[in-house]
C-alpha cells in the first residue's frame, strides 16, 4: 500500500480542485485559460492540452480524468493511476506476486507570449512497490537488471518518469510550432505509452510488446520540434539511446546519440494514427554494441456515448518492429485493446498480443554465456480479458475492484519449458484522482 500515500495526501489536501473528465481539445485550449469551448476541439488544441506523456496525442474526443484548478494565470493539473495487485501464473516458469504499479503527473500551464508553456513531471514508486527488480509478467523480455536479463518479468519504472517543459507558438488557429525538452522524457517514437493509454488504462500489466512498440517513454536527454497543421503533425526528436538499468532511483543521463522522427494524422475527433521510425543507439547494457531500428505504426479510435458522462468505447492497434545488431535479429509485436466504460461504474476491456520472443527468454534469469547471439524463438499469443467496477471509498479518489484472465499460447520451441497452456489470474484495486464539478 505503500503507493497509494501520495495519491490520498494530494486527493484529500487539495479540495478546491475540480473535475474534468472532458475531451483532450476542450482542455486543450481554454478562453483565457478560464472555462473550456463547447465546439469541437481541434488537431492544435488538442496536442495543447498535453495530458499524455511526451508529446504523443490520441483522438480528440479521448476523456481524461484529472483534478485541475486555476491559480491566477496557471492552470494546475493533477493525473495519476495506481494499482495495488496480486498476480498467479500456472505453468513451469510461472510465478506469483502482491506487488503495486503506479504514476503519478502534476502540471501547470500558462499563456506565455504568442503560445503556452507547459511544465511537467511525472513520478513512480514502483521502485519501491515492485520489489526484486521486477513483477512476474510470463514471457516478457526487455532490459537487465545487475547484468542479468529481465526474463518473465516487468521492470519497474523509475522513480522519476518525466520532467520535461514544452513550448506551442501559434502560428494560426490550427498551426502550431511546437518545442519539448526533458532530462527525462518521452522521444517521438510510437503511440502513447501504455501506462498513458486510454484503451490500457483499467490493465495493471505491461504489454509483451512493450520493447518493441513503446518502451523509449522514458529516455534520457530528449529534445523534440513539432510542427502541426490541420490534421497532420511531423516531429523529430534527438535522445541518449540507453535504457534505464536498475538503479531506478536516479536519473542516468547520457550523449543525445538516437534520434526518431514520427508522422501523426488525426482525421476526426474520435481517430488518431501514427507512423515512427527510429535509430537507438546501444539500448542494451548486455549488448552495447549493437544498435536498434525501429518502426510503429497505429490507429487509435474513441467513441464516446450519448452521454458521455455515463461511458465510451475506446480502442488502439499497434504495430511494433525492431532490428537489432548485425545479424539483423527481426523481432514484431501486434497488439489490440479494447475498452468500454459503460453505465458510469462499469469497466470491460481486453488485450490480444501476438508477439515474437528471442532466445534470451530460455537463459531463465541466468548470465549471458560467452558467445551468446540471439536467434528467433518463435511467437506467442496472449489473449487477457478483464472487468472493474467503480465505487466510493474517498473523497476525490475513484476506486475500483477488478480481475482479468490472461491464457498464452506459445510457439513449439517455447512449449517444453513453458507448457502448452499457460496463464496468469489477476485482482487488484485501482485508485485514480477525480473532483466534482461545480467546485
Amino acid at each position: 500500500m505503500l503507493s497509494t500515500a501520495p495519491l490520498f495526501l494530494l486527493a484529500l489536501g487539495l479540495p478546491a480542485l475540480c473535475f474534468s473528465q472532458m475531451n483532450m481539445g476542450q482542455m486543450g485550449h481554454m478562453e483565457g485559460m478560464g472555462q473550456p469551448r463547447q465546439h469541437a476541439p481541434s488537431f492544435a488544441q488538442t496536442i495543447e492540452a498535453h495530458t499524455t506523456s511526451g508529446t504523443s496525442v490520441e483522438p480528440n474526443s479521448t476523456p481524461v480524468p484529472m483534478l485541475m484548478t486555476m491559480r491566477g494565470k496557471w492552470m494546475l493539473m493533477f493525473h495519476a493511476n495506481a494499482f495495488v495487485v496480486d498476480t498467479q501464473q500456472t505453468g513451469p516458469r510461472g510465478q506469483d506476486k502482491f506487488f503495486s504499479t503506479n504514476w503519478f503527473m502534476p502540471m501547470a500551464q500558462r499563456d506565455v507570449g504568442p503560445g503556452r508553456l507547459t511544465l511537467r513531471a511525472m513520478f513512480s514508486l514502483e521502485p519501491a512497490t515492485v520489489t526484486r527488480r521486477r513483477y512476474p509478467l510470463l514471457f516478457q523480455l526487455g532490459e537487465t537488471a545487475y547484468g542479468r536479463p529481465i526474463v518473465d518479468g516487468q521492470h519497474p519504472h523509475n522513480f522519476l518518469m518525466e520532467l520535461g517543459a514544452l513550448y506551442d507558438w501559434r502560428l494560426g488557429s490550427n498551426t502550431l510550432l511546437s518545442f519539448y525538452a526533458a532530462p527525462v522524457g518521452d522521444p517521438a517514437i510510437g503511440p502513447t505509452a501504455y501506462p498513458h493509454r486510454a484503451s490500457a488504462m483499467e490493465d495493471p500489466l505491461a504489454a509483451l510488446g512493450h520493447h518493441q512498440e513503446d518502451s523509449t517513454h522514458i529516455a534520457d536527454d530528449v529534445v523534440t520540434v513539432g510542427l502541426t497543421h490541420g490534421i497532420a503533425r511531423i516531429e523529430a526528436s534527438g535522445f541518449h539511446g540507453r535504457e534505464p538499468n536498475e538503479h531506478r532511483w536516479q536519473v542516468q543521463q547520457g550523449a543525445i546519440d538516437s534520434w526518431s522522427t514520427r508522422l501523426t494524422l488525426q482525421p476526426g475527433q474520435n481517430w488518431s494514427g501514427q507512423y515512427s521510425y527510429a535509430f537507438i543507439h546501444s539500448p542494451e547494457a548486455l549488448f552495447p554494441a549493437e544498435n536498434q531500428r525501429r518502426m510503429t505504426a497505429s490507429i487509435m479510435y474513441n467513441r464516446p456515448f450519448r452521454d458521455s458522462e455515463k461511458g465510451n468505447w475506446t480502442s488502439s492497434l499497434v504495430w511494433g518492429r525492431t532490428r537489432t545488431g548485425d545479424h539483423n535479429l527481426i523481432q514484431n509485436s501486434y497488439l489490440f485493446e479494447s475498452l468500454v466504460r459503460f453505465a458510469s461504474r462499469n469497466n470491460a476491456y481486453t488485450r490480444i498480443e501476438n508477439v515474437d520472443r528471442a532466445t534470451e527468454l530460455l537463459l531463465d534469469d541466468q548470465p549471458v554465456p560467452p558467445g551468446f547471439d540471439e536467434e528467433s524463438a518463435g511467437r506467442v499469443q496472449a489473449y487477457t480479458f478483464g472487468y472493474n467496477r467503480d465505487f466510493d471509498l474517498v473523497p476525490h479518489l475513484s476506486s475500483a475492484l477488478g480481475a482479468q484472465v490472461t491464457a498464452y499460447t506459445p510457439g513449439a520451441r517455447l512449449r517444453p519449458v513453458y507448457g502448452s497452456n499457460p496463464a496468469g489470474v489477476t485482482i487488484y484495486l485501482r485508485l485514480r484522482p477525480f473532483g466534482h464539478h461545480g467546485h
